[in-house]
């Protein structure tokens, strides 16, 4: 088999994080992975990565400003010659702490919110943060920074799907992800209260198409969510092909949740990156077609979703080897319809479990 090289790595810095948020897309047992990788160990991964051919590097977690060797992590991510974004909750850094991680490398950032208003964005998160992430914002924007906002949407708040928008033009942001729930980790644990019906989506999707023409200049990205796509996406580009995503403890994965598989990964700390990345039993399991059962393997979308998520068939249809219950043709799509089923009766919508609670 031939391998592909990498373009983008996912550097998990720590799963430690300030925030609640009850989609948060760590693994359930996140408690339990430690920061295995120091900032000197991540620049040998940085170095590995870029004679790979990795091109970029997302520096994320949890919440990585937490980390109080962040700007020696960039500076060497940066001496690696990666282009380096900051994916952050924007709470745990001031204007000084930016001013070190640009003057290390740093060349754009990613702010989360949980929602435009104060009041539903600090319930979410847990925590009284929303107006310090509006202050973050501001001060990426001072140092001429790129800015994504990037804003999850679900059945709570997809109303507000345009003052998304109208917020991230006022914020001088670049780019808006209004990214739809994808139902992983500690969302497919809060699938009941957090799917939204079908008359939502349809009204978001008019909101966001206006809400285009009236911001030519804004990039908006708006996501479905993959229980109401019918067609399966290709989970990070395809496993094992474009994305790697190295974990706190230094496991090299194809996707964030692919630990959850009952899959050999090897560490960075013990291997050298590239042999992670193209050697690893794990990294190969779903790598080209032969893997493929039918429908998938008859598919001629094949070469285009590569079967669709592997991690979203282990939980949903009990086997990472199935199609993805997201595809209107595999055997286990009834467990999306029924989810879409009870999202539609629009009744009132359970508590939420927030990250870390049991």
């Amino acid at each position: 088999m031939i391998v592909p090289r990498p373009y983008n790595l996912i550097a998990e810095l720590t799963y430690r994080c300030p925030l609640r948020c009850a989609y948060c897309s760590n693994p359930l047992d996140y408690a339990g992975v430690r920061e295995g990788l120091d900032a000197k160990e991540w620049a040998r991964v940085f170095r590995q990565a870029a004679e790979l051919g990795v091109l970029h590097v997302g520096l994320t977690g949890g919440e990585p400003c937490v980390r109080e060797d962040l700007a020696e992590i960039v500076a060497a991510a940066a001496e690696a010659e990666l282009y380096i974004h900051l994916v952050t909750a924007g709470t745990h850094l001031d204007a000084d702490g930016l001013d070190a991680l640009v003057d290390a490398g740093l060349r754009s950032v990613q702010l989360s919110l949980q929602d435009v208003e104060p009041e539903p964005a600090d319930r979410l998160a847990g925590g009284a943060f929303f107006e310090r992430k509006l202050a973050f914002a501001a001060w990426v924007r001072a140092r001429d920074l790129p800015l994504t906002l990037n804003v999850v949407l679900h059945r709570g708040n997809l109303e507000r799907t345009r003052d998304a928008v109208e917020l991230a033009a006022r914020l001088g942001a670049h780019r808006v992800e209004l990214a739809n729930v994808q139902l992983h980790g500690w969302a497919l644990r809060n699938r009941e209260a957090l799917l939204p019906g079908r008359a939502q989506l349809e009204a978001a999707s008019q909101a966001v198409r206006e809400a285009r023409r009236d911001h030519p200049k804004l990039q908006i990205v708006f996501v479905l969510p993959d229980h109401f796509s019918d067609r399966p996406k290709p989970c990070m580009g395809g496993w094992g092909r474009k994305n790697a995503v190295v974990a706190p403890d230094g496991l090299v994965l194809p996707c964030h949740g692919a630990r959850a598989l009952p899959l050999e990964f090897w560490s960075a700390r013990e291997h050298a990156f590239g042999v992670c990345w193209s050697d690893a039993p794990g990294m190969n399991a779903y790598r080209g077609e032969t893997w493929m059962r039918d429908p998938c393997r008859t598919c001629p979308e094949r070469e285009r979703d590569f079967g669709g998520c592997r991690c979203q068939a282990f939980a949903l249809a009990g086997d990472a080897a199935e199609a993805d219950p997201a595809c209107a043709l595999a055997p286990a799509h009834d467990v999306v319809l029924a989810a879409r089923r009870r999202a539609d009766a629009a009744g009132e919508a359970p508590g939420l479990v927030y990250r870390g609670d049991r």
